[in-house]
């Protein structure tokens, strides 16, 4: 594990250590956070602690063509009781992640600092949300990092049942038409299994992560 000083680099991520820390310091500035994002790397650590930056291995992605959508699932969504929409509205997405009590995922806990970090990077136009709202309500949705070929998320959140769950199922069908890799979900959890996603090595990963870098 290393020590981050000022200067815009990470170490390997093959140095990771088994519970896929890599490193610790630097910013969250968004030169670094791109760096980092470009090469399997992304933050995560709580109030008072200084920044860490894990690469785990192995990897939870979705490919965008084994998407699971539930009987239940595609009925409510043939219901149309809910706008859906991309980017409109960042920063109520973000703090309702930050609010939304979590099981198992990263990124359950925001801070204030990675907030406004992710502010910035979607002011520049790399960090993009998804809301799904009730009327005027926002009550769901999650946010993420656009690399262009694959997208990395960070967080959802649902204050309707089953809403993060349409916000996502929304992202992969856009992507997709896009021509997208995958969305990088980082560790596993069950909520996202649910939807078609598996760990798959952090080889595998970077290969594809790499692609359109190399």
């Amino acid at each position: 594990m290393f020590l981050l000083g000022p200067s815009l680099e990470f170490p390997p991520v093959e140095r990771a250590s088994p519970e896929g820390i890599l490193a610790f310091g630097g910013d969250l500035s968004p030169e670094r956070l791109i760096l980092a994002y470009e090469n399997g790397i992304f933050p995560w650590y709580n109030e008072g602690e200084p920044i860490i930056w894990y690469s785990p291995d192995p990897r939870m992605v979705l490919f965008l063509n084994e998407l699971k959508v539930s009987k239940s699932m595609a009925r409510l969504m043939r219901k149309n009781e809910f706008k859906i929409t991309m980017n409109q509205d960042f920063k109520q997405v973000i703090e309702n992640c930050q609010q939304a009590p979590r099981k198992d995922q990263l990124g359950t806990w925001i801070t204030e600092e990675m907030k406004e970090a992710y502010i910035k990077l979607n002011q520049l136009g790399v960090a993009k949300s998804v809301e799904v709202w009730k009327g005027s309500e926002l009550v769901g949705g999650l946010y993420g990092v656009d690399l262009g070929h694959v997208f990395c998320g960070e967080s959802m959140f649902s204050k309707v049942s089953n809403t993060s769950k349409l916000a996502f199922i929304y992202l992969v069908r856009l992507l997709s038409e896009k021509n997208y890799r995958l969305i990088d979900c980082q560790v596993y959890n069950e909520h996202l299994e649910s939807l078609g996603a598996r760990e798959i090595s952090r080889t595998d990963f970077m290969q594809i992560l790499k692609a359109d870098y190399v």
